[in-house]
């Protein structure tokens, strides 16, 4: 059984030191012991020995070595333990500034309100000042990245209670050995006056408006490479903010860059500095994102601090799997018998750089862990890079339909042997009957399913700007209900979801069937039911029209509670029977909102109905699916339950109605989660399926 220890944020006593002017290793930028530091970003090859590590290239000095080999201190076997005299060292690209001088610099930059990419642990972060407006709007320019939220890094875990609301549980994990981005619900202005101290003054967020616009929450993490305390706190007399932008250093759809020479192509643009150093990262890793859900973790994204530690499951499974994962939040995983080893964060494999970067990193999992794979998993969908991928390995190939894979993801997370009713809710998916889909009721075990039913197929039109125009899903629903091309203009119009120009081409491609699928994807219903309620025609960003739909519904919850169907007269049949099977009656569900909108309603109020319709629906179409099947466990699986609403609304039906609830925990819910479902599949084919051929 092999294991390989996942990068530990600096800890307190290494944290102690590095402040400390007496100790031999004040300042030092890459400080660690034995219980912190690097460890899968650095590494070549098992075991985990200095001279297998990026670290080869610095030998010891001998007060280092002393260290290293003496079991009584605390860098005994410390494989990255360096110091100022003989570690790496920071220095700026293009500038002559190296060590102190480099850092110094970097604060001054970063104090006028410029840029600076940083080299950490697993890649670059491009950093500004936080309560900068003027700096967090001139990077949201130049990235090109006008309303997604950036991170945010700050100075020590009081100024994150300062700006975000925080539970002993979220603290614990904030400050921990793994420091992830915690999604924390910020503090409103109520709060603050309730719960500061008039003492402290602080009842004003300090935050510039501009890091997440519109968003309830905040994307926060403490410092955890030594360099990024150093940043924040240095003997030079430079005063700094408490509150850094720290987001992944790339440009738009590439992977975080991890040396000097990507760092120069890519980010050069983007910022006024580069501050590099020279110990080598062998493996990407961005930060993981983690959001709370009764208060308990819920991964976002899996990727430093947590990759790659395996998940166990009790089955007795034999043999050696590859599963290269999906095309959107590429992770992939590796499983032997029954071990599953997701990687890092690769990220989104329409661009080639990031396919490379796949590839590379494949290769590198399989050297470390010593694998061979009997046969490689990927995705059904014929076009996907991540199954030109698995082609290109050589190895027998496995194709699994996407949402299968989400429910297989969530079965293997909870050790579920047994047969469930998998609810896998997302953006866009092949499927076996090459529409599209994404709203899908599966009969699933590890190894097969049935499709038992569906969200209500629509007309998809546009091919990818459809995914990130929601007014085009509007306007095709709203043509698909009213068969008339005058009723529907008439409701587009008072809806002022597009021109009359945009919607007579939108009903010829939906008469002609030009660049148009049926599709039952529940992402595109999100950002549908958002655009005819005037929250966001359309996405700068995968999920921005169905998470301001989310914010919208949670926002009104918290204000009312009167019974709503009474209030909007909302009544429709929930689930309905067609010639293949069962169907969630969201057509219905629209109809009935678009009327409402009509009659002067607020929109909050209908998207917190449409949340708990959609629930509602969801829950009838489990009960129907176990008086089919006889099954009481039920798998939420899929991006959409990332919506924290819709997840708590359905969770909470289907209990009441006494049925098991699966769902995520650490392994995300997204398409970064696949993999996981992939390899439980080729490993359950090794062990029962091949054997019987």
């Amino acid at each position: 059984e092999i294991f390989v220890s996942p990068d530990i944020a600096i800890c307190d006593e290494c944290k102690e030191e590095l402040y400390d002017p007496k100790n031999r290793r004040y300042l030092h930028p890459f400080i660690n012991c034995t219980c912190c530091g690097p460890r899968l970003t650095i590494l070549d090859a098992l075991p985990y020995d200095r001279e297998r590590t990026s670290m080869k290239e610095f030998p010891m000095c001998p007060d280092c070595a002393k260290e290293y080999y003496d079991p009584e201190t605390r860098r005994y076997d410390a494989q990255p333990v360096c110091c100022n005299d003989c570690g790496p060292e920071v220095y700026l690209i293009g500038r002559s500034e190296r060590g102190r001088d480099a850092i110094t610099y970097t604060r001054q930059v970063i104090h006028d309100g410029g840029i600076v990419a940083i080299k950490g642990i697993g890649g670059f972060h491009l950093c500004c000042d936080a309560t900068n407006e003027e700096a967090v709007s001139r990077l949201r320019t130049l990235k090109c990245r006008p309303a997604k939220p950036f991170a945010i890094m700050a100075k020590d875990e009081t100024v994150v209670k300062r700006e975000c609301i925080v539970t002993p549980e979220q603290e614990a994990i904030l400050t921990g050995h793994q420091k992830p981005i915690l999604l924390l619900d910020r503090r409103s202005k109520e709060h603050r006056k309730e719960n500061q101290p008039q003492s402290e003054n602080i009842s004003e967020t300090r935050l510039a408006s501009s890091v997440g616009p519109g968003n309830p929450k905040i994307g926060v993490m403490l410092p955890y490479a030594p360099v990024q305390l150093l940043i924040f706190q240095y003997d030079d007399g430079i005063e700094m903010p408490d509150l850094l932008v720290m987001t992944s250093g790339n440009t738009s759809g590439a992977p975080i860059c991890r040396d000097d020479e990507e760092a120069v192509a890519e980010l050069s643009h983007l910022c006024d500095a580069i501050l590099s150093h020279d110990r080598k990262i062998r493996i990407r890793a961005d930060d993981t994102v983690m959001d709370f859900y009764k208060n308990e973790p819920y991964m976002i994204r899996r990727s430093r601090g947590y990759a790659p530690l395996p998940f166990m499951t009790s089955v007795d499974w034999k043999g050696q799997v590859l599963a290269v994962g999906g095309e959107l939040k590429n992770t992939f995983c590796i499983g032997v018998d029954s071990r599953f080893y997701p990687s890092p964060y690769v990220g989104d494999l329409e661009d080639l750089r990031t396919v490379k970067a796949l590839q590379e990193t494949i290769h590198r999992f399989r050297t470390l862990l010593e694998v061979e794979p009997q046969v490689v998993v990927c995705d059904l969908h014929p076009k996907y890079n991540s199954t030109v991928v698995a082609e290109k390995l050589g190895y027998p190939m496995l194709q699994v339909q996407h949402h299968y894979a989400h429910v297989l993801s969530c079965m293997t997370e909870n050790d579920c042997q047994e047969p469930v009713i998998g609810v896998s809710f997302d953006g866009t998916g092949y499927g076996t009957d090459g529409t599209i889909w994404g709203g899908e009721i599966l009969l699933a075990d590890y190894q097969d399913f049935t499709r038992f039913g569906s969200i209500t197929p629509f007309l998809q039109i546009g091919g990818d700007a459809s995914a990130k125009e929601g007014w085009r899903i509007a306007v095709s629903m709203i043509y698909g209900f009213t068969k008339d091309r005058e009723k529907a203009w008439e409701i587009i119009e008072k809806l002022g979801l597009c021109s009359e120009q945009e919607s007579k081409v939108q009903f010829t491609m939906a008469d002609r069937k030009i660049n148009a699928v049926m599709s039952t994807s529940a992402g595109r219903l999100f950002d549908a039911v958002s655009a005819i309620l005037g929250i966001r025609r359309q996405s700068s960003f995968e999920g921005e029209a169905s998470t301001a739909l989310q914010f919208a519904a949670e926002a009104f919850e918290q204000k009312q509670t009167s019974d709503l169907s009474e209030r909007h007269n909302i009544r429709q049949e929930l689930i309905f029977e067609s010639e293949e099977h069962c169907i969630l009656n969201t057509e219905a569900l629209v109809q009935q909102i678009v009327e409402a909108k009509l009659q002067g309603a607020d929109s909050g109020a209908l998207a917190y109905l449409f949340h708990r319709t959609l629930a509602e629906q969801i829950v009838a179409a489990c009960k129907a699916a176990r008086e089919h099947s006889g099954r009481a466990k039920v798998a939420l699986s899929g991006g959409v339950f990332q919506n924290r609403l819709l997840l708590r609304l359905t969770e909470e039906g289907l209990e009441q109605e006494g049925f098991e609830v699966l769902r995520h925990h650490m392994i995300p819910p997204n398409d970064g989660g696949i993999a996981i479902g992939q390899a439980a599949y080729g490993l359950y084919y090794l062990q029962n399926v091949k054997k019987e051929i």
